[in-house]
């Protein structure tokens, strides 16, 4: 859909967000396929304690998914993002020798995230404003409206809460437990704190869209 098509489509700040979010999300199944290989890696891990084993297991079905996606011509965006950051945890593991390490990517993913998205506040240029500007077709036309540009970052601010909450609990387990259970905890952890915690964010983001409609201004064209 053009840029112009969704405009009419999205005549509210909240109303684009929405849209823009659902597509950022990838939905159900989107959430799922991130979570099944983590489930498989920890599952494998417990059973058997054969680091290599667990790490096949855990990208074979990461490529079966996307073979899935192939078949059925949809978007693979969800399960190739999955599948790289699958692949990026089994390397550090593999070279490593250590199955938690599995986890460190994700761990170090979320705490870059959570501060660029903290940067993008404190500089009043919150990341959710350039969903607008993508629906708009001027990526920073947004920013100059204060009322939108406060609403992004009351936005901005519920995205980035699950990535803190995450590197809190996880980083302190990586960094200091051990063995099995160290393992168990961090894979326990990641499922929990994945699709759980991003709902609950974009429940809440939903809330607090659903109480205003902002008027979105179309760039105006030069004379």
């Amino acid at each position: 859909m053009s840029a112009e098509a969704e405009e009419v489509a999205h005549d509210t700040v909240e109303a684009a967000v929405r849209a823009q979010l659902a597509k950022a999300l990838g939905g159900v199944r989107g959430i799922i396929e991130a979570a099944v290989p983590t489930i498989a890696f920890t599952l494998s891990w417990i059973s058997s304690e054969d680091l290599k084993l667990s790490l096949i297991i855990s990208i074979s079905l990461s490529v079966v998914l996307l073979l899935i996606r192939v078949i059925q011509r949809s978007t693979p965006q969800f399960v190739i993002n999955s599948l790289i950051g699958i692949a990026i945890g089994a390397f550090f593991a593999s070279r490593s020798g250590d199955a938690k390490d599995y986890f460190l990517p994700g761990i170090l993913y979320n705490a870059g995230y959570a501060v660029a998205m903290l940067i993008s506040i404190v500089t009043r240029w919150p990341v959710v404003g350039f969903l607008i500007g993508s629906v708009t077709g001027d990526p920073t036309a947004w920013h100059k409206d204060p009322g939108i540009v406060r609403l992004c970052q009351r936005l901005t601010w519920l995205l980035l809460l699950p990535c803190a909450v995450r590197v809190a609990v996880q980083g302190p387990v990586y960094l200091f437990g051990g063995g099995d259970e160290a393992v168990a905890a961090l894979g326990f952890a990641k499922i929990v704190m994945g699709w759980p915690l991003q709902v609950a964010a974009l429940g809440a983001m939903l809330w607090l869209l659903g109480r205003g409609r902002t008027p979105i201004k179309p760039p105006v064209a030069p004379a």
